[in-house]
């Protein structure tokens, strides 16, 4: 498994497949070609079905205008073999072109080209749920410290940043309000969630907050705000959420907040490795699933749960999620894409109580439900994959 840099990935919303990605890929190519009189991008699949609403043409324009116009061409009816965000870079000279760069952006922000998409720089020796659980049992240690053995002593650096970035965008979604820009007239609810907490007891006050947190952050990302990838743009407020609740609530210290995300990026890089965690390739379950998954682990490993309680909690909070399809309506990452994130939020702290509650014992293993979700992912028609063509999106076109 690769480090847990390549999936916390700070960057601006609202996508980390469509936008982020795209952008990387536009910035490397633009630096490869400053003699360019022009380019032409070609956008393929997924990337190009949803990409306006995702600001993906935004996001290469940007870039790429920096050195010369460019000219966005749109094939979402045509998808290439290795991925369905795929991107074909042209740079032009004297009106000929000059180099032709195929790229594909699989989800948390990271981009491969047609040649490297299988290659990776692993730091993680063991790379299934149960191995490292394992490891955990016969060294006497905890998921966060497996993170330490593997990883260069500068990670905990990085993951301190991660968590001032999330902070940071908690705080920006609390203090932002209005209608959300693309069209939709969604207006921000993380302030007045926030505010009607206040007038409720504990355990409304709580959940209330869950939610305020974790909309403020997906509001931010919807909004073109910085965020960080947790596992993706469109699943970004989940984690934070969850986390900075039980940091204020509970007064956690932050040493042990920055250790529980890194345990939460364990069990996202599992899902990385062995299944997705793009809403395109799998739907809507790699993503805001997944981050379910990593929040219930991080949350179960800070009320002091057991490695195979920890494991349990994760395991819980992706079942619930198998199926789960990615229709953004219009392609925003908006609705339901804002909501899901408030409501897993809440669902990773039932899933932690729940596993918590037992001895951590239990018949499906989070390895199986990832290998479920791949199998399912596979199997979902690809209207029902960030398409923007099928289900809630479909029928809100109407």
């Amino acid at each position: 498994m690769e480090s847990l840099r390549e999936l916390y990935r700070i960057g601006r919303g609202p996508s980390s497949s469509h936008t982020m990605g795209p952008a990387k890929a536009a910035r490397q190519f633009a630096t490869r070609h400053p003699e360019a009189n022009s380019f032409r991008v070609t956008l393929y699949g997924s990337l190009a079905a949803t990409g306006k609403g995702h600001m993906t043409d935004v996001a290469i324009i940007d870039e790429l205008q920096k050195v010369a116009p460019t000219e966005i061409i749109w094939r979402p009816d045509e998808v290439l073999e290795r991925h369905t965000n795929g991107m074909r870079f042209e740079s032009i000279v004297a009106e000929q072109p000059t180099d032709n760069w195929v790229v594909f952006s699989v989800g948390g922000g990271k981009i491969v080209d047609e040649h490297e998409i299988n290659k990776s720089t692993n730091v993680y020796p063991l790379s299934t749920a149960a191995d490292i659980l394992e490891w955990c049992r016969t060294e006497g240690c905890a998921f966060w410290e497996y993170v330490d053995l593997c990883e260069d002593p500068g990670i905990w650096d990085y993951l301190k940043e991660v968590w001032e970035v999330m902070k940071e965008s908690i705080d920006n979604g609390l203090n932002h309000e209005g209608v959300l820009p693309g069209g939709l007239g969604v207006r921000r609810k993380a302030a007045t969630y926030f505010v009607k907490a206040k007038g409720y007891t504990h355990t409304l006050n709580s959940r209330g907050n869950v939610y305020a947190y974790a909309l403020a952050v997906s509001e931010e990302n919807a909004g073109g705000g910085t965020i960080v990838t947790a596992p993706t743009c469109g699943s970004c407020g989940v984690l934070p959420g969850v986390l900075y609740h039980l940091y204020k609530a509970h007064e956690f210290r932050e040493v042990r907040i920055i250790r529980a995300i890194a345990t939460a990026g364990l069990f996202g890089n599992v899902v990385k490795t062995n299944a997705s965690i793009s809403g395109a390739e799998v739907g809507c379950q790699g993503e805001v699933g997944v981050a379910c998954a990593m929040a219930a682990a991080a949350a179960c490993q800070l009320f002091g749960g057991t490695p195979n309680q920890i494991e349990y909690a994760a395991e819980l909070a992706l079942e619930h999620h198998l199926g789960l399809t990615c229709d953004p309506v219009c392609g925003l990452v908006q609705v339901p894409c804002i909501e899901r994130n408030a409501i897993a939020a809440a669902r990773a702290l039932d899933a932690n109580i729940y596993a918590t509650f037992s001895d951590g014992h239990h018949g499906v293993s989070f390895d199986d439900v990832v290998e479920a979700m791949k199998q399912t992912g596979h199997d979902i028609p690809s209207l029902y994959k960030e398409t923007s063509l099928g289900g809630l999106a479909k029928l809100k076109a109407k």
